[in-house]
């Protein structure tokens, strides 16, 4: 075991973990960025941001060269209910941003290569074995056959949904009770979906829906939800004609499917939310999924990993003390998180969920809601800062 010293040692190399390793190192900052993966696969992952996201990405002054480099720059998002398209809507008009897709492992290795050349030193194929925390924080490394401990100011782990940093640092993980299962695959050939729409389609009558986010070249990551309790996954090749039975059902055009092929895997996880309450602790500080999982069935995962990104990034800058800035920047995320978690359980209650009680509740709201859109709160391109109170909940459950 050696020993080594930086200001800030990051344990994964995705979008949190890299956009973050960028920002410090070009404010001078000693960084090391720890990525486990040599290469980057296709697997399925959030691959939209909306336009608050993006506010967030240009604030880190990484939004132009990524939209360049791997993006696909989207400005109208088409709602469908029930087969029939209730919504058109330019999503710049709100903060003057588009929607940004991109396919994800491209854009991880874009942002690995921006990261490195800021003057972040990044090792891959290096696995993280253990996160101690301390005023002086470290971690173990596995490293070209090597262990070593490293010590920094500060560990950040991005490690994802399923990070094992969070537990070796002692935190608490929440996780929800309900929620969707999420299919997705990338296909290609789909001359039906135009390469400048994002498409929504809902089905609340069976608790479906489908999103679609045309990609460069060509490519179309479909995306397909279903109620937990259904008894099959999507896992396999075989399984594409069912999912695009499924997705019709949920209101896709049958013939947009014709003479698509598999361009990815095609595979299913469980979409609900997890958390940790206040995401920082002893000079470890969590971001992105590893601090909390946004149900992805609303999209906001990669928005608000930039927002962690960014209001850590502010902190680090502005504090001395950087144990005073771990404890406020887990306090704001516990609040803009907290936003969006209630506007998803919100929106579950209204379109997904199944049952008497829900059957009622979308009776009462829909109706009105078809007439007027804005009784949506507009959480998915907006963000979490748009207020979330009483009044707002009440007139989109049709209460008032």
């Amino acid at each position: 075991m050696s020993s080594q010293n930086y200001d800030l040692i990051i344990v994964g190399g995705g979008l949190g973990g890299s956009a973050l390793a960028k920002v410090m190192a070009e404010k001078g900052a000693r960084v090391l960025l720890l990525e486990r993966e040599q290469q980057y696969r296709d697997r399925v992952r959030g691959e939209v941001m909306f336009p608050w996201g993006v506010v967030e990405l240009d604030k880190l002054g990484l939004y132009r060269t990524l939209a360049e480099q791997c993006g696909n720059e989207i400005n109208q998002l088409h709602l469908y209910l029930g087969g029939a398209c209730v919504d058109r809507r330019d999503t710049r008009l709100t903060n003057s941003f588009p929607t940004l897709n991109w396919v994800h492992h491209e854009m991880e290795e874009a942002l690995l290569r921006i990261a490195r050349d800021a003057g972040a030193e990044v090792r891959r194929g290096a696995h993280a074995c253990g996160v101690r925390s301390s005023s002086r924080p470290a971690v173990t490394v596995d490293y070209q056959d090597r262990f070593e401990e490293l010590t920094a100011r500060l560990v950040v782990c991005a490690d994802g949904r399923a990070s094992l940093a969070r537990k070796w640092g002692n935190f608490l993980v929440h996780q929800e009770n309900y929620g969707m299962l999420l299919a997705g695959v990338l296909l290609d050939r789909m001359p039906g979906v135009s390469p400048e729409i994002n498409y929504w389609f809902l089905d609340s009558n069976v608790g479906q829906f489908v999103f679609l986010s045309p990609q460069r070249d060509g490519m179309v990551r479909a995306y397909a939800w279903h109620p937990r309790e259904w008894d099959y996954r999507y896992q396999r090749e075989e399984d594409l004609p069912r999912f695009v039975e499924d997705s019709s059902s949920a209101g896709v055009p049958r013939e947009w499917y014709d003479g698509a092929r598999l361009a990815g895997p095609l595979a299913t996880f469980d979409g609900a939310d997890n958390w940790v309450d206040h995401p920082y602790n002893q000079g470890i500080a969590l971001i992105g999924d590893a601090a909390a999982a946004s149900d992805p069935s609303y999209g906001q995962g990669q928005s608000l990993t930039m927002r962690d990104v960014r209001v850590l990034r502010d902190l680090l800058l502005t504090l001395d003390d950087w144990d005073e800035a771990g404890h406020a920047y887990a306090a704001e995320h516990d609040h803009y998180y907290g936003e969006l978690h209630k506007f998803t359980r919100w929106l579950y209650q209204i379109f997904y969920e199944n049952g008497p009680a829900a059957d009622e509740r979308r009776a009462r709201a829909l109706p009105p809601m078809a007439q007027d859109l804005t009784r949506m709160p507009d959480v998915l391109v907006s963000g979490p800062d748009r207020p979330l109170d009483e009044s707002v909940r009440r007139r989109f459950f049709g209460e008032d």
